[in-house]
């Protein structure tokens, strides 16, 4: 891809303006009646037009050919890859998986996508899909665009490259991206082999939470996240273009790359961020907030409060709360909760929960630290405070019922005894305090 020396704008949700080569963004109007260099104007918007300025997201791309110009669409298959989270029962029951194995054959971003969970649908404009993907190759003339959710990527083993519309973004474990919906883009390998978690956002975008009592300062820094310069391809082929829509995936024949935008501006546009930049909050006196404090990210719903997606990590940092319980207590929520380990270990589970792995606590089912955690916490000297280091935790959290996918219950990565690491919480009650 072309592109210029620097590679990323900062700060969250800015209107920005780049461009490849000189002289291609307009000056005064978006939509000139000949744009510099013989480019077509588009505007690609993600939010209603009449939305509040502060919540408006929408970009002017000026590329070489339209985004209309491709072949006719028809289904395309990847079973594995959905958003059919059923309509029966669900199971109140606490479930755990061991890591996906990486494919034997060659599978790229979009063939090693396996949906394990979700709620909601594109059509009702809120819910969540939760998906993993393990790949061995990069997509090799093919391209991929979401037209029901952005797309929050996570890795946890493995560098990905994207190469999107707007320019490139190049993440490790421990760094996030996030694709709007509709952007078209394009996944590399460049280690040979890349596994991680997918969160495909159905409702509002997602954005940074309010901070409320702590003021200006922690969680994520707006300055933090890093939005891609202008890049484009112009090469033309026999390629593939992938959309999914309505839940369905499907195939155009394209003649060129359509990854050829040459300038762009406005606040619609990929980013990524490095977890490892959060400034956590907690205690420094007894007891503990609760989880909202690892907030990064949340898409908000139609009710005040309540998101309908939040994205929160666990990552290192100093426990020092004296006489206080400081693993995460044993608890039952109204919100659903789908856990992912990216590095390290995870400070309320002894053993089971690895990295690749992935837990779901469903609403009010109770959950908790287990036996060999809760025994060294009730004992642990609180007078000084402890360093949890080398580790990095997420979840995503939603405020609806997260259905797990037939094809999830069915794995073999599925842990059937998941729930004895609770069974060794003996009786500890002593009527006296003799």
């Amino acid at each position: 891809m072309n592109a210029v020396n620097e590679r990323y704008m900062t700060g969250f949700g800015n209107e920005f303006a780049t461009e490849a080569v000189a002289g291609t963004l307009p000056e005064g109007r978006n939509s000139p009646q000949r744009v510099a260099h013989g480019l077509y104007a588009e505007q690609l918007t993600g939010t209603a037009f009449t939305a509040p300025r502060h919540a408006n997201r929408r970009s002017w791309l000026y590329r070489i050919r339209p985004a209309a110009v491709h072949g006719a669409f028809a289904p395309f298959v990847q079973a594995a890859f959905h958003n059919d989270f059923g309509s029966g029962p669900v199971t109140p029951e606490r479930l755990r998986w061991d890591p996906r194995p990486l494919p034997k054959s060659p599978a790229d971003f979009i063939d090693g996508l396996f949906t394990v969970a979700g709620n909601g649908s594109a059509a009702a404009q809120a819910g969540i899909g939760i998906h993993l993907y393990a790949a061995n190759r990069s997509m090799q003339d093919r391209f991929f665009y979401d037209a029901d959710g952005e797309l929050l990527i996570v890795p946890e083993r493995g560098r990905l490259r994207m190469a999107t519309e707007m320019g490139l973004l190049e993440i490790e474990p421990q760094q996030i991206a996030v694709i709007p919906r509709g952007v078209r883009f394009r996944v590399e390998v460049p280690d040979g082999q890349a596994r991680g978690y997918v969160c495909e956002n159905f409702g509002a975008p997602l954005r940074l939470p309010d901070l409320g009592p702590i003021g200006s300062n922690g969680l994520a820094n707006p300055r933090d996240f890093l939005t891609p310069v202008a890049a484009f391809e112009d090469r033309e082929g026999d390629f593939e273009l992938l959309a999914k829509f309505q839940g369905h995936l499907w195939r155009a024949p394209i003649g060129h790359s359509p990854l050829d935008v040459v300038g762009w501006h406005g606040n619609y546009a990929p980013y990524q961020y490095d977890l490892r930049r959060h400034n956590t909050i907690g205690s420094i006196s007894y007891d503990h907030p609760d989880p909202s404090i690892f907030l990064v990210l949340h898409s908000p719903s139609d009710t005040p409060g309540t998101s309908n997606i939040d994205f929160a990590i666990f990552p290192p940092r100093w426990l020092a709360a004296e006489g206080t319980f400081r693993p995460p207590w044993f608890h039952r929520n109204i919100a659903s909760e789908f856990m992912g380990l990216i590095h390290g270990a995870y400070d309320a589970k002894a053993d089971g929960f690895v990295p690749g792995g992935a837990s779901l606590h469903n609403s009010f089912s109770g959950h908790g630290p287990d036996a060999a955690t809760f025994e060294k916490a009730s004992t642990a000297n609180t007078t000084v405070p402890d360093h949890i280091v080398d580790t990095m935790a997420i979840m995503f959290e939603t405020r609806a019922v997260i259905r797990p996918t037939r094809q999830a219950l069915e794995s073999a990565q599925l842990q059937h005894e998941y729930a004895a690491c609770w069974q060794g919480l003996k009786k500890n009650f002593r009527a006296s305090r003799n």
